[in-house]
């Protein structure tokens, strides 16, 4: 359990469920903020909120959701490298072993260093229910939430379980209000706890090429360099971080 890892030097763990132990990160991505190009509204948010949850300030559990590829991941690894000297630190959970999170979170909750609990890539499908127990951190029960935890979730959603048109049979006009459904209600209570959503969208060409120029840095050819990045953006379908990131790992010493 918590109490095995040494919070003091170490900034990074993730939760094995199956035996129910927390591993240390021993090589964290190096990611830096100044890395992230393109997404710098949704950065200048989530530094405000991270920066009053380590001051003990009121803060929010933060969603950030959309594209794939667009930061999202990579933007909660770089405030762990840039403030785990300030005593952040950071607990990965899969959305698998989430009925975990409750002992997770009493075992840390006296700790003097801040955390996030990290859930990358959460959505539910028909018929799960883990969400339940992410109530732990967003509400508490009869005990109020640790304040020293926060909650940072990437999804593709923006509602994290899924809403179909049968939900809205009971959904009714009042006036001018649209009352929801109790289907609906409960479904949009969830993302409704994350007092934070960030919303990542495709990028532009332009800011495409940027991220490129940033990785490869000084080059013969700028011109062939863009071409070559278009052509491999095309061919995956979609431009994005990632996509230049692969882009890099492919031709980086070639062009």
């Amino acid at each position: 359990m918590a109490s095995t890892i040494d919070w003091r030097n170490i900034p990074a763990a993730i939760w094995r469920g199956r035996s129910c132990t927390l591993r240390p990160v021993s090589r964290p991505d190096p990611v830096r903020l100044d890395d992230l190009l393109g997404i710098d509204t949704q950065k200048a948010k989530i530094l405000q909120n991270t920066e009053r949850f380590l001051r003990g300030e009121p803060c929010n559990h933060v969603l950030l959701w959309g594209s794939r590829g667009t930061g999202k991941s990579s933007i909660v690894k770089a405030l762990l490298n840039e403030y785990s000297p300030r005593g952040l630190r950071v607990i990965e959970v899969d959305k698998d072993d989430l009925q975990d999170l409750p002992d997770i979170v009493d075992d840390i909750r006296e700790r003097s260093q801040r955390f996030i609990v990290y859930c990358d890539d959460l959505s539910f499908e028909d018929g799960e229910n883990q969400y339940k127990h992410l109530k732990s951190v967003l509400e508490g029960y009869l005990e109020l939430p640790p304040e020293n935890v926060r909650l940072y979730a990437t999804s593709n959603r923006r509602h994290l379980v899924p809403e179909y048109m049968k939900d809205n049979e009971q959904s009714q006009v009042v006036g001018r209000e649209i009352h929801h459904g109790d289907v609906v209600e409960e479904k949009i209570s969830l993302s409704d706890r994350f007092g934070l959503a960030l919303s990542f969208y495709p990028i532009s060409e332009p800011q495409y090429f940027e991220i490129v120029d940033h990785l490869f840095g000084p080059v013969k050819d700028r011109a062939k360099l863009h071409v070559r990045a278009r052509r491999f953006s095309m061919e995956k379908g979609v431009r994005s971080g990632r996509t230049a990131r692969q882009f890099y790992n492919q031709f980086s010493g070639e062009l």
